[in-house]
């Protein structure tokens, strides 16, 4: 038996412990085996597993400190010296009041303290105020795992992965004429993914190199535009992203005797304990650019901050919008749009000065828009290298924490004011820079006039200062910089259509870098008018969030909190439909010729293919969404059931319920929170504490011993509550879903909800897509500023589905995902294939190249990303193998001919996928409906 006990304790790694008592014996078998621990969650199962095949970003990497990793040797002999103590009685040390050790499961958390009460959890940035109420944290949820899901081996080893490319490469070479040596150290990641981008945007250029009809033409200064853009950025990258190192060789004379070599250790010095690896990142510590007056905390943690992705995606989309356009100007003449598009012709201008028909006038603006593309790069790598510069110059004289820069000052109002003095002097510059171009007769930015330059580059600098600001550590500079552009796109198509408007008979044209079609007029509208509403009414939001956050304790009558909060979101609900019926409205009614744009809505309801199927796919969307979100709150309900939630004490915010209406010193306690007490909307989650025999208390689980007698059921009080209770006791055999498979559901519901849109009325779903964005932004009003009465539920909702790249203020990841769907098709491309590209790629590829990447994947890219070939191939496969299936059915043109330049095309797409450590729901979609239409597939 003492052989017995020792070959157990060895088994975690225990030193030689003398176990006489039984209960350090049954305490040592526990730890040894453990075949079910109530205090390990689920997330933490899910992150043991997931981390060594994960498909992500960040790709072994743990925010919760020490959860989840085993007992060390100390933790374990103080577990077998307390039982030891206790003569064997596991709850005696508890009863007698003894100090639990520090040395627990929980890495000394004193959360999981028994004998002390929970402290005070300070509020962050990045979680709603209101769920305060609700009892618990839900940052990171910390929950036991389901009774149903499968035991999961903890201590399984992680699969042998092979990598394709290392993940740094050093490269040496010499100055002609001199004996000093440059070595260079180039991460593999960046440098493909960087390089990707490059060739595809001098493609890009080259493509309108050679459609231009004179080399002195427009089309020939917008390729020499794109092509300086990409020197500087070439030049750029050089220097803030290669390690360079001067290494001098000296010389030694011939007859000098050459040592003998010593052979080197086969245990290297990367592989040594405690020696990291040294890659390219490590040796470049200052590669991370920001904008003026921005610290780096303001941006999400990130392995790049993707600025070429900024500096160069912008360029590459308007460059094949463009030649897309010249390419159906010179074929047909017509209207470049597919025949299924029902919507009225666009508007054009009677101008006898100016005649233009709809197709020239979009062909000049979009050569307009290459000029404004490059010009917002330009202000880019202007922010950037005179933050670099100052920093340069202040770093030598202080020294500042992490997360700060030394020449940004700590007030906001400071900050504020160095900005916009800053974003003046950039816009006067360019305005000059503009001006010498036209009088050396230059072609560049000659497309833009002076007034389009000012509005222009300061609505860019501003949006990426404000965007920055209130969705902090949302983005990273490659992502802000995305949508800063794409809101001023918006702005300037607004500002040109009431321009247009207003001057109607000396504008020679409307400026719309898309068709001027009453589908344009609503999309700024709704998602414009969202942002507008949100800036009018941010008195209201924010004394609504600062009234939630604070506790009814601190407050001067704190019986009125609840009043306020309803006052409040009463206004702002009411200033919504002000502002949305009275200013918005009017101002499309304005742009559509005074017709009545909700009226017009109306009609056009009924005038699809059939009057019936745009109400059809109305009610079919509203079907999908609405069992959606049901199942899921059902399902997120039950996750929240098996959760442990921190012990609550008894202050005036909250209510002691006992379990029955007679006291009885047998059944457990419910603390019951007072603020929600009320609140049906957010399913109520006790905490219960079972005492078990062995003194062991199992408080998350549900108590099954108070189910009813069904034999008794017509003398029971509560009888109403049978079908509940059986339903809770069904929902311990539901699998509990792991944070890949819910966020992955939406992907596949985006296939199932907009393929039979897009493929009906392209058209209708271009409107939709525009309202669906305009309600996920008053949902996230509704979220961050605690609206009452929905703020928390929805902030509890939300937060299920949250992963590393959420970890900002405002939660995107939905805005990405429909905006990543809608795109393409928002960009009116002339084919019916192109309008599909963002649904297939995100809702196919993406989802099956994670789903294969993390069960099959074991040959990486490179070994400092976590994407695998398994993962790409697949992403390549589904993509094409759908995209031939909806030829099939007859959703899209025979593409048989150009079938291999699409399959280049996802491959493309796969592998900046696979390098790419940006948001792939925004930035994929874009690059692959770009490389198809440069391509001409």
């Amino acid at each position: 038996m003492p052989s017995l006990r020792n070959r157990r304790c060895s088994r975690v790694g225990v030193r030689a412990i003398k176990l006489d008592h039984p209960g350090a014996l049954l305490l040592c078998i526990k730890l040894a085996y453990r075949p079910y621990n109530a205090s390990v969650t689920s997330s933490d199962s899910e992150t043991a597993t997931e981390d060594y095949d994960s498909d992500d970003d960040t790709h072994g990497t743990h925010t919760h400190g020490t959860r989840g990793r085993k007992e060390g040797q100390h933790a374990l002999a103080n577990g077998l010296r307390r039982a030891a103590h206790t003569n064997g009685k596991p709850g005696e040390a508890s009863r007698n009041g003894a100090k639990p050790s520090s040395d627990s499961h929980s890495g000394g958390s004193r959360r999981n303290s028994p004998t002390r009460a929970p402290e005070r959890m300070p509020f962050t940035r990045s979680r709603s105020p209101a769920v305060y109420a609700l009892g618990g944290t839900f940052g990171l949820p910390h929950r036991t795992q389901s009774p149903a899901v499968s035991q999961r081996t903890r201590n399984t080893l992680p699969p042998a992965f092979r990598s394709l490319f290392p993940g740094s490469v050093n490269i040496t070479f010499r100055i002609p004429f001199t004996v000093t040596y440059w070595m260079v150290a180039v991460d593999v990641r960046q440098a493909a993914e960087n390089c990707l981008l490059l060739g595809s945007l001098g493609y890009g250029a080259d493509k309108l190199r050679a459609v231009a009809e004179d080399p002195l033409s427009p089309d020939m200064w917008c390729s020499i535009e794109i092509s300086l853009l990409i020197v500087a950025s070439i030049i750029y990258y050089c220097i803030t992203r290669l390690a360079w190192h001067k290494v001098i060789i000296p010389t030694h004379p011939e007859s000098a005797p050459t040592p003998p070599t010593r052979p080197a250790s086969p245990r290297s010095a990367e592989t040594r304990r405690g020696a990291p690896v040294v890659t390219a990142s490590l040796n470049k510590k200052d590669e991370t650019g920001f904008l003026w007056m921005t610290v780096p905390k303001n941006y999400r943690d990130a392995a790049d901050d993707g600025i070429l992705t900024g500096l160069l995606g912008g360029p590459l989309i308007v460059t094949a919008l463009l030649y897309l356009t010249i390419q159906w100007s010179q074929s047909s003449g017509g209207i470049p749009l597919p025949l299924n598009w029902l919507i009225e012709d666009p508007k054009v201008l009677s101008n006898e000065s100016y005649p233009r028909t709809a197709l020239e006038a979009l062909l000049v603006s979009r050569r307009s828009l290459i000029s404004m593309s490059t010009m917002c790069s330009t202000i880019l790598i202007v922010h950037v290298c005179a933050s670099r510069i100052t920093e340069a110059r202040h770093r030598r004289k202080i020294n500042v924490p992490d997360g700060e820069l030394s020449h940004v000052p700590r007030k906001e109002g400071s900050r504020a004011y160095l900005y916009v003095l800053f974003a003046v002097s950039v816009t006067l510059w360019i305005l000059c820079v503009k001006i010498a171009l036209v009088e050396s007769k230059l072609g560049i930015w000659q497309g833009l006039r002076n007034s389009e330059v000012v509005a222009a580059s300061l609505f860019y600098q501003f949006t990426l200062y404000i965007a920055v600001r209130l969705a902090h550590h949302g983005f990273t500079l490659g992502e802000l910089s995305l949508v800063s552009f794409g809101a001023t796109v918006l702005f300037m198509e607004m500002m040109n259509l009431t321009v247009a408007r207003i001057w109607l008979f000396s504008t020679p044209f409307i400026k719309t870098y898309r068709l001027p079609t009453p589908l344009l007029i609503y999309q700024i509208a709704l998602i414009p008018g969202s942002f507008l509403v949100g800036f009018l009414l941010s008195p209201l939001l924010y004394l609504s969030r600062h009234l939630a956050r604070r506790p009814a304790r601190r407050l001067r009558f704190p019986e009125e909190k609840l009043r306020q909060r309803r006052l409040l979101a009463l206004g702002f609900y009411g200033g919504t439909i002000l502002i949305v019926g009275g200013l918005i409205g009017l101002w499309a009614r304005w742009c559509l010729g005074s017709r009545d744009p909700w009226v017009w809505v109306v009609f056009w309801l009924l005038e699809g293919r059939v009057k019936w199927t745009r109400p059809a796919l109305l009610a079919y969307w509203a079907t999908l969404g609405s069992i959606s979100v049901a199942g899921w709150n059902r399902q997120l309900a039950r996750s929240r059931r098996y959760r442990t939630r921190p012990m609550m004490t008894m202050t005036n915010e909250s209510v002691v319920a006992p379990a029955s209406g007679q006291a009885e010193p047998a059944r457990p306690t419910i603390f019951i929170n007072a603020a929600t007490a009320n609140d049906t909307r957010v399913p109520a989650t006790p905490t219960v504490e079972i005492p078990s025999p062995l003194g062991i208390n199992f408080s998350n689980l549900p108590n099954l011993s108070n189910l009813p007698n069904l034999s008794n059921l017509p003398q029971l009080s509560n009888g109403a509550n049978v079908a509940t209770d059986l339903l809770d006791a069904a929902d311990k055999h539901v699998p509990t879903l792991t944070l890949n498979a819910r966020r992955k559901f939406f992907h596949v519901l985006a296939v199932v909800m907009f393929v039979p849109g897009v493929a009906v009325d392209p058209a209708f779903t271009h409107l939709s897509f525009g309202a669906a964005f305009a309600l996920f932004t008053f949902a996230e009003y509704v979220r961050y500023f605690a609206l009452y009465p929905f703020g928390a539920a929805v902030h509890v909702f939300m937060n299920e589905f949250l992963d590393q790249k959420d970890s900002g203020t405002a939660i995107l990841s939905h805005f990405y995902l429909l905006t990543g769907c809608a795109i393409t098709l928002w960009l009116e491309g002339p084919s019916r294939l192109l309008h599909f590209t963002g649904i297939l790629v995100l809702g196919v590829g993406d989802a099956l190249a994670s789903i294969v990447g993390k069960r099959s994947g074991r040959h990486r890219w490179a070994s400092s990303t976590p994407k695998t070939l398994e993962g790409s191939a697949a992403f390549v496969i589904s993509v094409v193998a759908c995209a031939w299936l909806l030829r099939l059915c007859g959703f899209t043109e025979d593409f048989s001919a150009c079938l291999g330049r699409y399959c280049v095309a996802a491959a493309m797409s796969s592998v900046l996928e696979a390098f790419s450590t940006q948001n792939d729901n925004l930035t994929l979609p874009l690059y692959m409906w770009s490389m198809l239409a440069l391509i001409d597939v």
